[in-house]
Protein backbone atom coordinates (compact mmCIF):
# COMPACT_ATOMS: atom_id res chain seq x y z
CA UNK A 1 0.00 0.00 0.00
CA UNK A 2 1.27 2.89 -0.61
CA UNK A 3 1.04 6.29 1.02
CA UNK A 4 1.62 9.99 0.73
CA UNK A 5 2.23 12.77 2.48
CA UNK A 6 2.67 16.28 1.32
CA UNK A 7 4.98 18.09 3.45
CA UNK A 8 6.65 21.92 3.58
CA UNK A 9 10.72 22.10 3.97
CA UNK A 10 12.46 24.64 5.14
CA UNK A 11 15.34 25.37 7.67
CA UNK A 12 15.24 27.30 10.95
CA UNK A 13 19.03 28.95 10.95
CA UNK A 14 20.71 26.20 9.08
CA UNK A 15 18.95 23.41 10.97
CA UNK A 16 16.13 21.40 8.08
CA UNK A 17 12.23 21.26 9.57
CA UNK A 18 9.52 19.14 8.02
CA UNK A 19 5.85 20.23 8.37
CA UNK A 20 3.37 17.13 7.42
CA UNK A 21 0.84 19.11 5.70
CA UNK A 22 -1.12 16.04 4.39
CA UNK A 23 -1.22 12.42 4.90
CA UNK A 24 -0.17 12.46 8.71
CA UNK A 25 -2.24 9.62 11.12
CA UNK A 26 -5.47 11.10 12.36
CA UNK A 27 -5.43 10.79 16.08
CA UNK A 28 -8.14 10.82 18.96
CA UNK A 29 -9.12 14.18 20.35
CA UNK A 30 -6.95 14.10 23.72
CA UNK A 31 -3.96 16.01 25.18
CA UNK A 32 -1.17 16.33 22.91
CA UNK A 33 0.90 14.15 25.11
CA UNK A 34 -1.13 11.62 25.44
CA UNK A 35 -2.05 11.72 21.30
CA UNK A 36 2.21 11.40 21.27
CA UNK A 37 2.08 8.38 23.11
CA UNK A 38 -0.29 6.99 20.99
CA UNK A 39 1.94 8.05 17.64
CA UNK A 40 4.86 6.78 19.28
CA UNK A 41 2.76 3.06 20.29
CA UNK A 42 0.90 2.85 16.65
CA UNK A 43 2.96 5.36 14.06
CA UNK A 44 6.00 5.41 14.26
CA UNK A 45 6.93 4.05 10.81
CA UNK A 46 5.64 7.47 9.65
CA UNK A 47 8.34 9.34 11.42
CA UNK A 48 11.01 6.81 10.59
CA UNK A 49 10.33 6.93 6.98
CA UNK A 50 9.67 10.96 6.75
CA UNK A 51 13.06 11.74 8.87
CA UNK A 52 15.45 8.53 8.18
CA UNK A 53 17.64 8.24 4.76
CA UNK A 54 16.39 7.86 1.61
CA UNK A 55 13.66 10.36 1.96
CA UNK A 56 15.49 12.00 5.46
CA UNK A 57 18.79 12.34 6.71
CA UNK A 58 20.76 11.83 10.06
CA UNK A 59 20.18 15.72 11.22
CA UNK A 60 16.27 15.58 10.13
CA UNK A 61 14.14 17.26 12.16
CA UNK A 62 9.64 17.52 11.69
CA UNK A 63 6.87 18.26 12.72
CA UNK A 64 2.94 17.27 12.48
CA UNK A 65 0.28 19.76 13.07
CA UNK A 66 -3.32 18.63 14.90
CA UNK A 67 -5.94 20.65 16.45
CA UNK A 68 -5.56 21.84 19.76
CA UNK A 69 -6.89 19.89 22.91
CA UNK A 70 -6.58 22.81 25.31
CA UNK A 71 -8.76 25.64 24.78
CA UNK A 72 -5.96 28.21 25.10
CA UNK A 73 -4.00 27.12 22.14
CA UNK A 74 -4.17 28.09 18.53
CA UNK A 75 -2.96 24.23 17.42
CA UNK A 76 -1.07 21.75 18.80
CA UNK A 77 1.73 19.69 17.68
CA UNK A 78 4.05 16.49 17.20
CA UNK A 79 7.73 16.34 17.20
CA UNK A 80 9.05 14.29 14.59
CA UNK A 81 12.88 14.03 14.77
CA UNK A 82 15.63 11.17 13.62
CA UNK A 83 16.13 10.71 17.83
CA UNK A 84 12.12 10.25 18.15
CA UNK A 85 9.01 12.00 19.05
CA UNK A 86 10.84 14.75 21.65
CA UNK A 87 8.66 16.52 23.72
CA UNK A 88 9.98 20.19 22.83
CA UNK A 89 11.93 21.08 19.61
CA UNK A 90 12.88 25.10 19.57
CA UNK A 91 14.07 25.11 15.88
CA UNK A 92 11.64 22.75 14.71
CA UNK A 93 8.80 25.47 15.92
CA UNK A 94 10.23 28.42 14.43
CA UNK A 95 10.35 26.18 11.31
CA UNK A 96 6.55 24.97 11.67
CA UNK A 97 5.35 28.55 12.19
CA UNK A 98 7.23 30.09 9.46
CA UNK A 99 5.90 27.59 7.02
CA UNK A 100 2.70 27.44 9.02
CA UNK A 101 1.99 30.99 8.62
CA UNK A 102 3.38 31.50 5.06
CA UNK A 103 1.43 29.22 3.72
CA UNK A 104 -2.04 29.99 5.29
CA UNK A 105 -2.45 26.46 7.55
CA UNK A 106 -3.23 28.00 10.22
CA UNK A 107 -5.17 31.55 11.17
CA UNK A 108 -4.23 33.10 14.40
CA UNK A 109 -6.85 34.54 16.28
CA UNK A 110 -4.88 37.73 16.88
CA UNK A 111 -2.35 38.91 14.28
CA UNK A 112 1.29 38.34 15.49
CA UNK A 113 0.52 36.03 17.62
CA UNK A 114 0.40 31.91 18.55
CA UNK A 115 -0.29 29.36 21.26
CA UNK A 116 0.80 26.38 20.61
CA UNK A 117 0.05 22.87 22.53
CA UNK A 118 3.47 20.53 22.37
CA UNK A 119 4.05 17.69 24.64
CA UNK A 120 5.63 19.70 27.04
CA UNK A 121 3.54 22.43 27.44
CA UNK A 122 2.06 25.73 26.51
CA UNK A 123 4.55 27.50 23.97
CA UNK A 124 3.62 31.10 23.36
CA UNK A 125 4.82 32.59 19.95
CA UNK A 126 5.59 36.23 18.88
CA UNK A 127 5.97 36.77 14.71
CA UNK A 128 6.65 39.58 12.95
CA UNK A 129 5.41 39.32 9.08
CA UNK A 130 5.51 42.45 7.22
CA UNK A 131 4.33 41.13 4.40
CA UNK A 132 4.41 38.38 2.94
CA UNK A 133 6.48 36.80 4.73
CA UNK A 134 7.55 35.93 8.21
CA UNK A 135 11.00 37.26 8.71
CA UNK A 136 11.40 36.43 12.72
CA UNK A 137 9.69 34.10 15.00
CA UNK A 138 10.21 34.51 19.57
CA UNK A 139 9.32 31.64 21.15
CA UNK A 140 8.48 31.61 24.86
CA UNK A 141 9.52 28.74 26.21
CA UNK A 142 8.25 26.12 28.63
CA UNK A 143 9.58 26.90 32.00
CA UNK A 144 13.06 25.72 31.88
CA UNK A 145 15.72 24.89 35.18
CA UNK A 146 19.09 23.60 36.58
CA UNK A 147 18.25 19.94 37.66
CA UNK A 148 22.27 19.47 38.86
CA UNK A 149 24.99 21.36 38.28
CA UNK A 150 28.72 19.97 38.76
CA UNK A 151 28.23 16.78 38.12
CA UNK A 152 31.43 14.13 37.73
CA UNK A 153 31.07 11.58 35.42
CA UNK A 154 34.33 9.54 34.16
CA UNK A 155 34.16 9.21 30.19
CA UNK A 156 35.81 6.39 28.26
CA UNK A 157 39.18 7.85 26.71
CA UNK A 158 38.21 11.39 27.94
CA UNK A 159 38.94 11.05 31.94
CA UNK A 160 36.48 12.42 34.19
CA UNK A 161 34.17 15.82 32.78
CA UNK A 162 32.24 17.97 35.59
CA UNK A 163 28.80 19.01 33.85
CA UNK A 164 25.51 20.47 34.39
CA UNK A 165 21.98 19.32 33.90
CA UNK A 166 19.64 21.67 32.59
CA UNK A 167 15.98 21.26 31.23
CA UNK A 168 14.75 23.37 28.30
CA UNK A 169 11.98 21.35 26.68
CA UNK A 170 14.67 18.16 26.70
CA UNK A 171 17.43 17.24 29.34
CA UNK A 172 20.80 18.59 28.43
CA UNK A 173 24.40 17.86 30.08
CA UNK A 174 25.41 21.12 29.36
CA UNK A 175 29.57 21.29 29.14
CA UNK A 176 31.88 23.96 29.75
CA UNK A 177 35.54 24.17 28.63
CA UNK A 178 38.08 22.50 31.24
CA UNK A 179 40.72 20.48 32.55
CA UNK A 180 39.79 17.30 30.17
CA UNK A 181 37.67 19.12 27.71
CA UNK A 182 39.25 22.07 25.95
CA UNK A 183 36.69 23.42 24.14
CA UNK A 184 34.89 23.50 20.32
CA UNK A 185 38.16 24.84 18.58
CA UNK A 186 40.14 22.24 16.18
CA UNK A 187 36.94 20.06 16.71
CA UNK A 188 35.31 18.12 13.98
CA UNK A 189 32.20 17.28 13.72
CA UNK A 190 32.71 13.74 13.84
CA UNK A 191 34.71 14.52 16.95
CA UNK A 192 31.78 16.22 18.99
CA UNK A 193 29.64 13.30 18.42
CA UNK A 194 31.87 10.28 19.27
CA UNK A 195 32.78 12.38 22.57
CA UNK A 196 28.70 13.01 23.17
CA UNK A 197 27.97 9.62 22.76
CA UNK A 198 30.86 8.56 25.23
CA UNK A 199 29.23 11.18 27.57
CA UNK A 200 25.72 10.15 27.78
CA UNK A 201 26.64 6.43 27.86
CA UNK A 202 28.60 7.61 30.93
CA UNK A 203 25.67 10.09 32.29
CA UNK A 204 23.24 6.81 32.35
CA UNK A 205 24.78 5.32 34.87
CA UNK A 206 24.89 8.58 37.32
CA UNK A 207 21.92 10.74 36.87
CA UNK A 208 18.46 10.06 35.55
CA UNK A 209 16.52 13.36 35.83
CA UNK A 210 12.77 13.42 35.31
CA UNK A 211 10.63 16.18 34.94
CA UNK A 212 8.64 17.28 38.39
CA UNK A 213 4.94 18.09 36.77
CA UNK A 214 6.04 15.12 34.13
CA UNK A 215 7.66 11.70 34.78
CA UNK A 216 7.40 10.41 31.11
CA UNK A 217 9.67 13.23 30.28
CA UNK A 218 12.97 11.60 31.82
CA UNK A 219 16.64 11.37 31.09
CA UNK A 220 19.46 12.86 29.51
CA UNK A 221 19.58 12.51 25.92
CA UNK A 222 21.06 15.86 24.67
CA UNK A 223 24.74 17.32 25.10
CA UNK A 224 25.24 21.10 24.76
CA UNK A 225 28.72 21.45 24.28
CA UNK A 226 29.58 25.76 25.30
CA UNK A 227 32.60 27.73 24.32
CA UNK A 228 33.07 31.06 23.84
CA UNK A 229 31.78 33.06 20.84
CA UNK A 230 33.48 34.00 17.70
CA UNK A 231 31.18 36.59 16.17
CA UNK A 232 30.28 40.32 18.16
CA UNK A 233 26.96 39.10 17.73
CA UNK A 234 26.86 36.52 19.83
CA UNK A 235 27.66 36.13 23.45
CA UNK A 236 28.67 32.01 23.57
CA UNK A 237 28.54 29.28 21.34
CA UNK A 238 27.30 26.08 21.44
CA UNK A 239 27.33 22.55 19.32
CA UNK A 240 23.61 20.29 20.69
CA UNK A 241 24.25 16.58 19.83
CA UNK A 242 21.21 14.25 19.69
CA UNK A 243 20.03 11.51 18.38
CA UNK A 244 22.63 8.91 17.47
CA UNK A 245 25.11 11.48 15.44
CA UNK A 246 23.74 14.62 14.93
CA UNK A 247 24.90 17.43 15.85
CA UNK A 248 21.98 20.68 15.61
CA UNK A 249 23.22 23.00 12.48
CA UNK A 250 21.16 25.77 14.44
CA UNK A 251 21.69 27.29 17.72
CA UNK A 252 19.41 25.15 19.60
CA UNK A 253 16.02 26.71 20.84
CA UNK A 254 15.48 23.88 23.67
CA UNK A 255 19.55 24.20 23.86
CA UNK A 256 19.41 28.07 24.35
CA UNK A 257 16.75 27.60 26.62
CA UNK A 258 18.54 24.98 28.90
CA UNK A 259 22.16 27.02 28.22
CA UNK A 260 20.00 30.12 29.85
CA UNK A 261 18.85 28.14 32.84
CA UNK A 262 22.09 26.84 33.57
CA UNK A 263 23.40 30.26 33.45
CA UNK A 264 20.78 31.53 35.88
CA UNK A 265 20.67 28.82 38.18
CA UNK A 266 24.70 29.56 38.52
CA UNK A 267 23.87 33.00 39.38
CA UNK A 268 25.80 34.05 35.92
CA UNK A 269 22.86 35.61 33.70
CA UNK A 270 19.74 37.46 35.60
CA UNK A 271 16.11 38.07 34.62
CA UNK A 272 15.91 40.60 32.01
CA UNK A 273 19.06 39.69 30.53
CA UNK A 274 19.73 38.45 27.25
CA UNK A 275 22.06 35.82 25.63
CA UNK A 276 23.11 35.24 21.88
CA UNK A 277 23.79 31.95 21.41
CA UNK A 278 26.16 31.14 18.19
CA UNK A 279 25.85 27.58 15.91
CA UNK A 280 28.43 25.80 14.58
CA UNK A 281 27.97 27.45 11.41
CA UNK A 282 27.77 31.21 12.84
CA UNK A 283 23.86 31.72 12.80
CA UNK A 284 22.67 33.21 16.06
CA UNK A 285 19.21 32.32 18.14
CA UNK A 286 18.78 35.56 20.41
CA UNK A 287 17.64 34.16 24.03
CA UNK A 288 16.12 36.32 27.08
CA UNK A 289 15.29 35.20 30.42
CA UNK A 290 11.73 36.76 30.47
CA UNK A 291 10.84 36.06 34.56
CA UNK A 292 12.03 33.36 37.00
CA UNK A 293 9.50 30.54 37.56
CA UNK A 294 9.29 27.52 39.78
CA UNK A 295 9.36 23.85 38.42
CA UNK A 296 8.33 21.56 40.94
CA UNK A 297 10.79 21.80 43.94
CA UNK A 298 13.18 23.82 41.80
CA UNK A 299 13.59 28.06 40.96
CA UNK A 300 13.38 28.16 37.05
CA UNK A 301 13.17 30.80 34.61
CA UNK A 302 10.70 31.33 31.11
CA UNK A 303 12.62 31.70 28.95
CA UNK A 304 12.22 33.06 25.32
CA UNK A 305 14.77 32.09 22.09
CA UNK A 306 14.35 33.94 18.99
CA UNK A 307 15.47 33.24 15.33
CA UNK A 308 14.45 33.01 11.63
CA UNK A 309 13.29 30.41 9.10
CA UNK A 310 13.58 29.85 5.43
CA UNK A 311 10.71 27.86 3.51
CA UNK A 312 12.91 25.69 0.79
CA UNK A 313 10.60 24.05 -0.95
CA UNK A 314 6.90 22.05 -0.87
CA UNK A 315 8.06 18.14 -1.41
CA UNK A 316 5.15 15.56 -1.98
CA UNK A 317 7.07 12.11 -0.33
CA UNK A 318 5.75 8.25 -1.23
CA UNK A 319 5.87 5.24 1.38
CA UNK A 320 5.57 2.24 -0.65
CA UNK A 321 4.79 -0.87 0.80
CA UNK A 322 6.64 -2.31 -1.62
CA UNK A 323 9.44 -0.80 -1.48
CA UNK A 324 11.98 -2.73 0.74
CA UNK A 325 13.35 0.39 2.63
CA UNK A 326 9.70 2.00 3.13
CA UNK A 327 10.35 2.43 6.23
CA UNK A 328 13.89 3.94 6.18
CA UNK A 329 17.00 3.36 7.48
CA UNK A 330 20.24 4.54 9.52
CA UNK A 331 23.98 3.69 8.79
CA UNK A 332 25.47 3.16 12.76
Amino acid sequence: MRRSFFCIDSHTCGNPVRLVAGGGPLLPHLPIAERRELFVRDHDWVRQALMFEPRGHDIMSGAIIYPAYREDCDFAVIFIEVSGCLPMCGAGTIGLVTAAIEEGLVTPRVAGRLSIETPAGRVDIEYEKPGEFVESVRMFNVPSYLHAADVAVDVPGVGQLVVDIAYGGNYYAVVEPQEAWAGLDGMSAGGIVNLSVKLRDALADVCDPAHPDDARIRGVHHALWCDKRTSDKADGRGAVFYGDKAIDRSPGGTGTSARMAQLHGKGRLNVGETFRQESLIGTVFEGCIEEGIDVGPFRGIKPSVGGWARIIGHNTIFVDGRDPLAHGFQIK
